[in-house]
């Protein structure tokens, strides 16, 4: 972890509950986010970072997947049965099956370790903008819809509601899957290639691992339908529009 400045602005009261089991590791990566203004709650297993998450507060959890008692993959997904909340995973190795395990469990995104201080809170800002879009992101896509509820077959997104259902049927998506959602809604039958979707849903300003898209897509395929949302080979992805 790189050391870093003191930032002249301080977020507002933001929890992140972070999941190491190495301490000096911990210790580094707390004290940074820290320095930044975040408050910080840790852990240094699964089991007791899964016990702390049920004490709530948290706004982001930052998951370690090499943990003892429980891996960060099973954490992530012991979490994902009740809650939304933005979870980003860390992998010392950036192994594959490491980033698709925890993305498929539900993670946001990830980072390898060691990871840079600023790429980090980079990471943990854009979680919080897409936890947080709301009103605004909503607005944009409903007034150029001219329409707030918009059907795709037998899906129904309100994007002034942010409410989605399928044959009537409420559909619950993660904060990212309904971003990834409403930038579809917006562009029906309009093919998106990966990195348009890590600019405006993931909000990178830089490139990304695509693999973080293609594993949302299939979350969400599983939710809306497998056959609603196409695969342009070499291109990207659309979703149809009956």
């Amino acid at each position: 972890m790189s050391a870093v400045p003191v930032p002249e602005g301080r977020p507002a009261s933001v929890s992140i509950l972070l999941v190491e089991d190495d301490e000096v590791i911990r210790r580094s990566v707390a004290l940074a986010l820290e320095r930044y203004g975040y408050q910080v709650a840790t852990a240094g297993d699964g089991l007791t970072g899964l016990e702390r998450f049920r004490e709530g507060g948290h706004d982001v959890l930052l998951l370690d997947v090499m943990l003892p008692h429980l891996d960060g993959v099973g954490l992530c997904r012991r979490v994902r049965e009740t809650s939304t909340t933005p979870v980003l995973m860390m992998s010392a190795r950036g192994d594959a099956l490491d980033v698709v395990s925890g993305l498929e469990a539900g993670a946001d995104d990830y980072v390898v370790k060691p990871v840079d201080t600023a790429v980090l809170v980079a990471r943990i800002r854009s979680l919080l903008r897409r936890a947080t879009f709301g009103a605004v992101d909503a607005s944009a896509v409903a007034n150029a819809r001219k329409d707030t509820v918009l059907v795709f077959g037998d899906l129904a997104v309100d994007t002034a509601g942010l409410e989605v259902s399928r044959g009537g049927e409420p559909v619950a998506l993660a904060p990212t899957e309904l971003r990834l959602l409403l930038e579809f809604a917006a562009n029906p039958g309009i093919v998106l290639d990966r990195q348009t979707l890590l600019r405006t849903v993931w909000d990178y300003g830089w490139e990304g691992d695509t693999r973080v898209v293609d594993l949302c897509v299939q979350r969400l395929r599983k939710k809306i339908g497998a056959d609603r949302i196409e695969t342009v080979r070499g291109f990207g992805y659309k979703l149809r529009r009956t």
